[in-house]
């Protein structure tokens, strides 16, 4: 498929956009989309879609509802379980979209940029797009470098067999949410958090009014289980498992993850697995990272280097040392 019958296609910007001048994407360290590809190829993956980006938060939005309606449906623990699965992989989702708008590139308006990303997406997971977006555009711009406000995270990996299960077992258990909701309501301020308050306010008299308060307990325990699992499974894919996180190359220090169908819908929603092309050019939207991942595979760019891992089953052989 071209990229020109994509839903949502216009025409290319004439002149890069001014915040993607701002983000300082393709810094000149290391490799250069610019170097690989020619700059007709790469505008129309700059291109910024309001079709596509409402596309996925409304599919975003309904996957929440499913989930949270399986149990009303047919209340057993199986659907409990996959209950939960959906909305740990549709937190992430909301996490890629306030990721974007952090960029400036989901929306075409800044203005909706700004209120999804800030107040929908980063309300429903009590994440600041203004704080997010300082600390992130820091991870892309020293990414290869000590600098890089991540490296500490990613240097847990490769961890050993024993080591990468006691991880998992912590995300299983809760006692990882549970560390980070804590820090969560020990700063938790009225005005700093509105956001947060609103969407979940919202949230829950939504299900009182619907007589099913309960499910409101649903999302904290996807929070506070899958949720965790799902986003170490997303950062070892995209940098634990990286060959060389101090290289200037983007193919040595990021990874991207080919991925099953079940996989993007539960571990992987909105393209978040292709993290290496979103290091090569932030400025490209999430909904066009297929269609740069299909170009550069077919210029040989990710030949001769170990930067791509097939599925997450692959990605946790790489963190346990295999």
């Amino acid at each position: 498929m071209s990229e020109q019958s994509l839903p949502g296609y216009s025409e290319p910007v004439d002149q890069p956009l001014p915040e993607q001048i701002k983000l300082g994407v393709e810094t000149g360290r290391g490799v250069r989309l610019s170097d690989v590809l020619t700059d007709a190829e790469i505008r129309p993956l700059l291109v910024r879609s309001d079709a596509r980006a409402w596309w996925l938060v409304l599919n975003n939005l309904a996957i929440i509802v499913i989930a949270m309606a399986l149990p009303v449906l047919w209340l057993n623990p199986l659907t409990i379980v996959l209950a939960m699965l959906l909305l740990g992989g549709r937190m992430l989702g909301l996490a890629v979209i306030n990721h974007d708008c952090a960029h400036f590139v989901f929306f075409k308006s800044r203005w909706w940029n700004e209120f999804i990303g800030h107040w929908v997406s980063g309300g429903l997971l009590n994440t600041s797009l203004y704080a997010y977006r300082e600390y992130h555009l820091k991870h892309h711009r020293f990414a290869g470098t000590t600098d890089d406000p991540d490296l500490g995270i990613a240097s847990a990996y490769p961890a050993t067999p024993a080591s990468l299960k006691r991880k998992f077992i912590r995300d299983v258990t809760g006692q990882t949410g549970s560390k980070s909701m804590s820090r969560q309501l020990r700063g938790l301020r009225l005005k700093k958090n509105a956001p947060f308050l609103c969407a979940h306010g919202v949230l829950l008299a939504v299900l009182v009014l619907l007589g099913l308060p309960w499910l409101y307990l649903l999302w904290w325990a996807s929070y506070l289980v899958t949720f965790q699992i799902i986003t170490r499974l997303r950062f070892m894919g995209e940098h634990g498992v990286a060959v060389n996180r101090l290289s200037a190359d983007a193919r040595e220090n990021t990874c991207t993850t080919v991925v099953s169908w079940w996989e993007r819908m539960v571990i992987a929603p909105n393209y978040v697995n292709y993290h290496l092309e979103h290091h090569l050019n932030a400025a490209v939207p999430c909904y066009r990272l297929p269609a740069l991942h299909q170009l550069l595979a077919a210029k040989g760019f990710f030949d001769d280097f170990d930067c791509l891992s097939y599925g997450y089953r692959n990605v946790i052989r790489k963190a346990a040392g295999g």
